[in-house]
């Protein structure tokens, strides 16, 4: 009998598989997305220390507050990551996808990121 592999354990391989070819480095940080069936999750990253430089998420308390829908809810996560980046000053990106398929929302994350004047 043949067992059935979990959407959520075939995600996980094909993350492992782009992480391997994708590194953050202080100059160009890795930029990683993760989410859920309520909630998103950004995170900037510096592979080279292991250490986080930026986030934003969905359940930080403003954001949680305005009891957003989750397409509004990527948009306003995105926008606040875009803006703490400046404040850090980093313009340039990796875009680590997580193994999401490149659509919707993790498409919008990347495209909210382009406008605020990130490269990628």
């Amino acid at each position: 009998m043949i067992k059935k592999i979990s959407r959520n354990t075939l995600r996980k391989i094909r993350h492992k598989r782009i992480r391997k070819k994708i590194k953050g480095t202080p100059e160009r940080p890795r930029c990683s997305i993760f989410k859920s069936n309520k909630h998103i999750y950004l995170q900037v990253i510096d592979d080279t220390k292991g250490i986080t430089l930026t986030y934003a998420n969905s359940l930080e308390k403003d954001i949680k507050e305005k009891k957003l829908r989750f397409k509004q809810l990527v948009e306003e996560v995105a926008n606040r990551l875009a803006s703490r980046c400046k404040e850090k000053n980093i313009k340039k990106l990796v875009f680590d996808r997580s193994g999401y398929k490149y659509h919707g929302n993790v498409k919008k994350v990347a495209d909210i990121l382009r406008q605020n004047g990130l490269e990628l």
